[in-house]
């Protein structure tokens, strides 16, 4: 599964590790998050992560 960035802080999503603490559990691909989704370190929405390359 692909990792997403942060464009603002430069936090990584790993879908493998998913975003337990905000309820996102591992094995969650970055397209089946919420639309309210945010980055969990600097609160980001969706629109600004980029898929890793």
């Amino acid at each position: 599964m692909k990792k997403y960035v942060c464009e603002v802080c430069g936090y990584v999503y790993d879908p493998e590790k998913g975003d337990p603490e905000n309820g996102v559990k591992p094995g969650t691909p970055f397209e089946a998050l919420p639309d309210n989704w945010t980055c969990p370190v600097c609160g980001a929405g969706k629109d600004m992560f980029e898929e890793e390359d």
